[in-house]
């Protein structure tokens, strides 16, 4: 797990976006004999009180410890010349490794064990808790610590790396649960508080206000931002953006700063992005991402590239989505949508910047209807719109295992590796009805690599196998090694046409 992740935006400067996730490690503060002041006889003005939001909040916010095990990973590595020289005969003593052809070879080596920390926030009694996939991603174990100091472990329910989010699970009953407030309300301006763990520091309380809405920063695949200048840090991440009623608005995410610490912006995922997030992962496993068709900007954007290149942009406003490309056999191809147009509503909301386009549609499934309002060579049209999924239609994207494979796999023995010469690799042991017997792998196939990643467990391939069922292509390029020695490869359809 990344310590520490900076995403740098061209558009703002060397300036970075870290992910507010701490790694772990005991600090102690230095110990200075407190500076006596003298009180000031003048009454303080808070311009609200936020201790009723705080005694709401903070026990829904948890701490979770994130563990990720030491491993032995297959990795390629620059051949030396003079490998021939000192290898051993027997097994690799000195080298360890298999050497490969291109001027690579394989070689195994031990990862060290990595420990973080960050935070989540509880949203049922029964124990589930959401957080970000960055807090989560990878760990072999995760323990959660509430309020009160009481751990339980936790599984992981599904993760999106597009949104950021994860939702995971407790064994535990009668939890505060945190009220959900609807993000589409906060207004800019509106007092919040930031819950969470950051550096070290267990249940800690910063204040601020809504700095701005609807961010798009170019760090996940879907964003639409609610900015604060309300305090976040490393281990930040996964904990609660609230209003003064105590009710959460956003998941703080990640901070915007040049060092790596707080400097006066932090970013969280709104809960009408979150609500749909989490519904999908319980109901399906993965979520159902909703998709128009398009790529495209800010017309402002648009029309200062235009200006640099010397050209008088003129689209009839200043507000909108610039429409760049339509995707082919698209949900806006099919609409009439053409490149050049400009979105200015979705559902009667006002479309302004890209974010606004972003948060609506991520709260969509593939099949819903929207009303989308644009300007084709300025003149306003509407049309209503069918959202399709990555894969091109309106069904239902799940997540696949194993099982739709119809294949038992195993990891290579050592006289395996001995007599083909292989460092790794999953031997299939067994086919029955599915998708290998259909792509025609056989029985003692050994796979080696799919779509280019090494197999060296049975989760590995699990993990492909899942990222791939939801991909605009869901298809596994198989490669590997018969047991004569000769090397071939398989296309595996993970889904019927």
């Amino acid at each position: 797990m990344k310590k520490i992740l900076n995403y740098v935006v061209p558009s703002l400067s060397m300036a970075a976006l870290v992910f507010s996730v701490a790694a772990f490690s005991e600090t102690q503060a230095a110990t200075q004999e407190p500076e006596v002041l003298e009180m000031s006889t003048a009454t303080a003005v808070q311009p609200v009180d936020l201790t009723y939001a705080a005694e709401k909040a903070l026990p829904c916010v948890v701490h979770i410890k994130y563990v990720q095990n030491s491993k032995i990973q297959t990795v390629e590595v620059q051949s030396d010349p003079f490998d021939d020289f000192f290898s051993d005969p027997f097994g690799g003593f000195f080298g360890r490794g298999q050497r490969g052809q291109g001027g690579t070879r394989k070689q195994q080596v031990q990862t060290p064990k990595k420990t973080a920390t960050g935070s989540g926030v509880i949203i049922s009694a029964d124990g589930y808790i959401v957080t970000n996939n960055h807090v989560v991603d990878g760990a072999d174990e995760l323990t959660v610590t509430l309020n009160d100091n009481k751990e339980y472990s936790a599984r992981i329910i599904g993760a999106d790396k597009t949104t950021d989010l994860a939702l995971i699970k407790i064994d535990a009953k009668n939890l505060p649960a945190i009220r959900i407030a609807n993000s589409d309300n906060v207004k800019v301006g509106e007092w919040v508080l930031a819950i969470g763990n950051p550096l070290g520091l267990t249940n800690t309380v910063t204040a601020g206000i809504i700095s701005a809405k609807a961010r798009t920063l170019g760090a996940n695949g879907v964003e639409s931002f609610i900015q604060t200048d309300a305090a976040i840090n490393a281990g930040n991440s996964g904990g609660a953006l609230v209003n003064t009623n105590g009710e959460l608005v956003g998941i703080n995410a990640m901070l915007y700063s040049q060092t790596g610490s707080y400097s006066g912006y932090g970013f969280a995922i709104p809960t009408a992005m979150m609500n749909k997030v989490v519904a999908d992962l319980k109901q399906y496993g993965t979520v159902q991402r909703a998709m128009i068709g398009i790529s495209g900007r800010d017309v402002k954007t648009q029309v200062d590239i235009e200006k640099e290149d010397g050209k008088d942009a003129d689209y009839g406003t200043m507000e909108g989505i610039y429409v760049a490309e339509v995707v082919e056999n698209s949900a806006a191809a099919e609409a009439g949508i053409e490149k050049g147009d400009i979105i200015t509503e979705v559902d009667g909301h006002k479309v302004t910047k890209f974010g606004d386009l972003s948060g609506l549609i991520a709260q969509k499934r593939p099949g819903d209807k929207i009303s989308l309002t644009y300007l084709h060579n300025k003149k306003k049209q509407t049309k209503t719109v069918t959202l399709r999924n990555e894969q091109g239609n309106t069904k239902v994207v799940k997540n696949a295992d194993l099982d739709v494979l119809g294949a038992d796999f195993r990891e290579v023995t050592k006289a395996q590796k001995e007599q083909l010469e292989i460092s790794y690799g999953l031997e299939v042991i067994k086919v029955n009805a599915g998708k290998m017997k259909e792509a025609g792998v056989p029985k003692g196939f050994i796979i080696q690599r799919v779509n280019d990643e090494a197999m060296n467990t049975v989760e590995d391939l699990q993990d492909i196998v899942k990222d791939a069922s939801t991909s605009k292509e869901p298809v596994l390029v198989i490669k590997g090694i018969f047991p004569t020695g000769k090397r071939g490869y398989f296309i595996v359809q993970l889904q019927n046409d």
